[in-house]
């Protein structure tokens, strides 16, 4: 039964629910709406054993752009309960969204956004004719399609590979609670006496998500032991005998990297039914709407935004190539006017990236990004200076989207005897070498947690962390604190799929000698000093594009300290296994 959509006064706020009743298909369900209905409308399903009410940060977030729409499916909520098996079935459910749909936005298709149950059962009305009027687009959140797992689960097996077998194996132990759903009585009646009183804790164990307002809904016992009918009305039926489901609704595949119940496995080979699709992977356990509303309501909005005929994010663009490598990609590098930074840049830039050249010559940036050509983005910034590091991690945040990469890059020289360093000295170099590598951290740190898709983060230390000298006091120190603050860092930021990596090149030839400061020299000594240290290094012959394609290596596999050079790896093996010879070798003077 259609309805007129409800008149949105001027004044009211968008953020009202407003409630209304939809006759499904032989059930009553309870709908709530919010924003201007003369907006695009976006429809919110909720999954097992949820409510309406999972969706509520995400709604809140949506309805000041857009006329959301949640409703409570049949047998949860507010919403009319079925006595049999078979009122559970996903055609049935198919209906009642369609109702909805026609009910609330009877002039335009919806934007649908389903999770769990609620995508199992929207797979349906998307693989229907009737879908090319009134679906525009599907963003699908842990609930793939029973018909698609099922031939999924039939090309693993008929190819039994030990990678194949594995996938299988993998998602069928996740799927343990799906075989004691079809258990007798037991199910229900541990739903409404032990598992349903219980659930925010359990959640809270599981998934790490506090109990939020209204979450589980007081009706969630009861509703969850009706639930139980969704799995013995629906999977054996669908996995016996699938269909196949094609559809041309353009589809967005939100992936919970951490969910313990559906495997991203079963997204594989699924363009074989959908002609568009994007994978958006998110760093959340199951019940992403809930833990990660903000992520989820950003890539929901992106996607819409999309269809509706606005140009693909960088997110969308690397969703929908999902080619492995860094394309569409966003990599932000400081000190990239020269050296290492400069020869990272072209690295990342040669694998597909955009890169942000950031330095404090801006002059040098900007040849930087000259060379590698549109894809390049030059910043001036100073990475000792904490305000201006945020400035400018907001800036590229606004300009360019926040960036998978970051490559904590720009540093100084110091050498000379710690007597003779000064005050001011052992400032200037732990302000650049250490609390630009902070800095950088936090500021780009914050954006990629909260952005919710993972990154890494590349911290240059140095061979120097490990190899005590008599003439390096305050660069080995601050390049030790470096590798230190790398791993405490990455323990931390490991919670949100960040990587955080410390590379540690020996003697690379880069301009880093020609403004390296020798404490207690004077200005010719200076020059000596320094022309002495260029040479030498140049004769090393290491230059700066083999430590970035270290930096790339360790960007790919998630390396925590990668030494670069042979002496770095050799003075690695000695701090870990001699180091006794190691502070032997630190007493020998060599800067002269």
């Amino acid at each position: 039964m259609a309805s007129v959509p409800l008149r949105f006064p001027e004044t009211a706020s968008r953020l009202v629910v407003r409630r209304r009743t939809v006759r499904g298909d032989g059930v009553d369900l309870a709908v709530f709406e919010q924003g201007d209905p003369t907006d695009q409308t976006i429809l919110l399903v909720h999954g097992f054993p949820d409510t309406h009410a999972m969706w509520d940060e995400v709604a809140d977030r949506l309805a000041e752009t857009y006329h959301v729409v949640r409703y409570d499916v049949r047998g949860a909520g507010e919403s009319g309960a079925p006595r049999e098996r078979g009122g559970y079935t996903i055609a049935k459910l198919a209906e009642d969204l369609f109702a909805v749909a026609d009910a609330v936005s009877p002039e335009r298709p919806v934007h649908l956004v389903a999770h769990d149950w609620g995508s199992i059962q929207a797979w349906e009305p998307v693989t229907d004719p009737r879908a090319a009027g009134r679906i525009a687009s599907f963003t699908s959140i842990s609930g793939p399609s029973l018909d698609h797992a099922a031939f999924w689960m039939r090309r693993k097996l008929s190819r039994p590979t030990p990678a194949n077998l594995a996938k299988v194996v993998r998602q069928a132990v996740s799927s343990w609670y799906i075989y004691l759903h079809h258990l007798p009585v037991l199910p229900a009646l541990a739903w409404r006496t032990v598992i349903g009183p219980n659930w925010s804790t359990l959640l809270e164990r599981v998934e790490g998500i506090a109990p939020a307002p209204g979450h589980p809904a007081p009706t969630m016992p009861a509703d969850a032991a009706r639930g139980v009918k969704l799995y013995t009305a629906n999977m054996l039926p669908r996995l016996r005998k699938p269909a196949e489901r094609r559809t041309d609704v353009p589809v967005q595949l939100i992936i919970p990297t951490r969910d313990k119940f559906v495997s991203p496995n079963l997204s594989e080979g699924i363009e074989r039914w959908v002609g568009r699709v994007w994978r958006r992977r998110l760093v959340a356990g199951h019940w992403a709407p809930v833990s990660h509303p903000e992520a989820v309501a950003r890539m929901v909005d992106e996607f819409v935004d999309h269809v509706d005929g606005r140009p693909m994010t960088r997110g969308l663009q690397r969703a929908a190539a999902d080619t492995g490598d860094f394309t569409h990609s966003l990599v932000v590098i400081t000190g990239a006017g020269r050296g290492i930074g400069q020869a990272t840049a072209r690295a990342f830039a040669a694998r597909g990236a955009e890169v942000v050249v950031a330095d404090l010559d801006l002059a040098a940036a900007k040849e930087t990004a000259a060379s590698i050509g549109p894809a390049a983005y030059p910043y001036q910034v100073d990475v000792a200076d904490e305000a201006a590091m945020r400035a400018f991690a907001d800036a590229v945040a606004e300009e360019h989207g926040v960036p998978d990469v970051v490559v904590n890059n720009a540093g100084i020289g110091m050498a000379g005897a710690f007597l003779d360093t000064t005050a001011d000295e052992w400032r200037r170099v732990l302000d650049v070498n250490l609390l630009g590598v902070v800095h950088g951290c936090q500021a780009f740190g914050a954006l990629m947690a909260e952005n919710g898709e993972g990154g890494a983060i590349v911290n240059l230390a140095s061979a120097a962390a490990y190899t005590p000298h008599r003439a390096m006091s305050a660069y080995a120190a601050s390049k030790a604190a470096v590798l230190m603050l790398s791993d405490c860092v990455g323990a931390e930021l490991a919670d949100h799929g960040i990587t955080v990596s410390a590379i540690c090149p020996g003697i690379v030839a880069t301009d880093i000698t020609n403004t390296t400061r020798f404490a207690g020299k004077d200005d010719v000594e200076q020059q000596r000093l320094r022309q002495k240290a260029t040479k030498s290094y140049a004769r090393r012959g290491f230059g700066p594009e083999r430590v970035a394609a270290d930096i790339v290596r360790a960007v790919e596999r998630g390396t925590a300290v990668v030494p670069v050079t042979a002496e770095a790896k050799i003075a690695r093996l000695g701090a870990r296994f001699a180091p006794g010879l190691m502070r032997a070798a630190a007493k020998m003077d060599v800067v002269r």
